[in-house]
């Protein structure tokens, strides 16, 4: 069975035909009597109220990696020269992982390597969710909504569910665990807590993502796919706790100065590319998740990402330069390279995931809270920014959410 669901495209692949992307022609543009104007930013929408990471003790410089990650994929005696370039170009310092190095030749099979994933996921869930909490001021049984997402890993009861009573989640709070949309999961989750919070402005809703990606490491596969796995992601948990406008947490005239640096979500768009099913995704099989990385990614990203992302912003007034905050998921060096190039930006504009990429290593649907995270403690913007938190994954998919402090 081929089931694609998984992290996105680095350097070192095969090379692949990029799929040709065939889209139905927009329609012509309106007469000026007829336009559209541009659409107004609301007076009020779903504000983040806070964002708490939790990063595993488990802390190593990529140098240490190196050669341990070797032995686990090659076989005795094989050259290392290529590992070891995919390790020193991945734009990877440190990473920190769900167990101690030594403990991975040990796991044996998908099983154990699973039962890791519910074991740590969840001391990292609750982690990340009660700090997450605790920062917005608010308590357990606050909670209406919990969106829970994670490619990395599989339980029933979800993790989710079995966090709800260890932690205090009340006993109606709706829940909605989400799978297979790997690295996009981070954007996309937080668009799905805005559509529901506009329908229930009285609301709050979590958004929790778990990601332990180094126990999707195949041993025994030395394929250029599972060693750029290996020299990239990282492991990570991150909540996000967003309240709807009728908790007076939304935008407009009355926000105080404490909510300024709470940015508001304006609004979200989603886009699935047609025929590119194949570029990132898992293999399933007895091993656990076999992962696929397609060379062609950044070739999809310079042909269609930047059209679609103008086209959303000019329908909210906006431009390229209008936006003072990126926060965009370090797929990795080509990949940023990629959205750089295809939207016109000065190098300094994703720094932010520069470094949380070096810092972190890619934690797939955890990366852009951990930028988010980062970017609220360490450099808000002003009051009046506009923000654009984007990310790719698997479908080839793209998910952008429009923001403002």
């Amino acid at each position: 069975m081929r089931t694609v669901v998984g992290p996105p495209a680095e350097e070192g692949m095969h090379d692949m035909r990029v799929p040709v992307i065939v889209e139905h022609a927009p329609p012509p543009p309106a007469s000026p009597s007829t336009a559209r104007p541009p659409t107004p930013p609301p007076t009020a929408g779903p504000t983040v109220a806070a964002v708490r990471c939790a990063l595993p003790p488990h802390r190593y410089a990529q140098s240490q990696l190196t050669e341990p990650i070797g032995d686990l994929c090659l076989p005795p005696g094989a050259d290392r020269a290529v590992l070891r370039r995919m390790h020193a170009s991945a734009g990877v310092r440190t990473r920190h992982l769900a167990l101690p190095i030594e403990r991975y030749a040990l796991l044996g099979d998908f099983g154990r390597s699973n039962d890791a994933w519910i074991e740590s996921g969840l001391a990292l869930g609750e982690e990340a969710l009660t700090g997450a909490l605790r920062e917005a001021g608010l308590e357990p049984a606050d909670v209406d909504l919990l969106v829970f997402a994670s490619v990395t890993g599989v339980a029933t009861p979800s993790l989710d569910a079995r966090l709800a009573g260890r932690v205090g989640l009340r006993p109606d709070v709706k829940r909605l665990p989400l799978f297979g949309l790997g690295c996009v999961a981070g954007a996309a989750g937080l668009a799905r807590v805005h559509d529901h919070l506009r329908g229930h402005p009285d609301d709050t809703a979590v958004l929790l993502t778990v990601e332990l990606c180094s126990l999707t490491l195949q041993r025994g596969d030395g394929s250029r796919a599972n060693l750029v796995a290996g020299a990239l992601f990282g492991d990570g948990a991150a909540a996000l706790v967003a309240r709807g406008s009728a908790n007076g947490s939304g935008g407009g005239s009355d926000r105080t100065a404490a909510q300024a640096g709470r940015p508001q979500v304006v609004a979200t768009r989603s886009h699935l590319y047609p025929g590119t099913e194949g570029l990132l995704g898992w293999e399933i099989g007895a091993g656990g998740f076999r992962v696929v990385i397609d060379a062609g990614v950044p070739d999809i990203v310079r042909g269609h990402f930047g059209r679609h992302l103008r086209a959303f912003l000019a329908e909210h007034g906006l431009t390229v330069d209008d936006i003072g905050s990126w926060i965009c998921h370090p797929g990795g060096p080509r990949i940023l390279s990629a959205v750089s190039e295809t939207l016109g930006l000065p190098d300094e504009a994703l720094d932010s995931a520069r470094h949380s990429l070096a810092a972190a290593g890619n934690m797939s649907s955890v990366s852009v809270l951990h930028i988010l995270q980062s970017l609220r403690a360490h450099r808000p913007p002003e009051p009046g920014t506009w923000g654009l938190l984007m990310a790719m994954g698997p479908g080839f998919c793209s998910e952008l959410v429009l923001l403002r402090w």
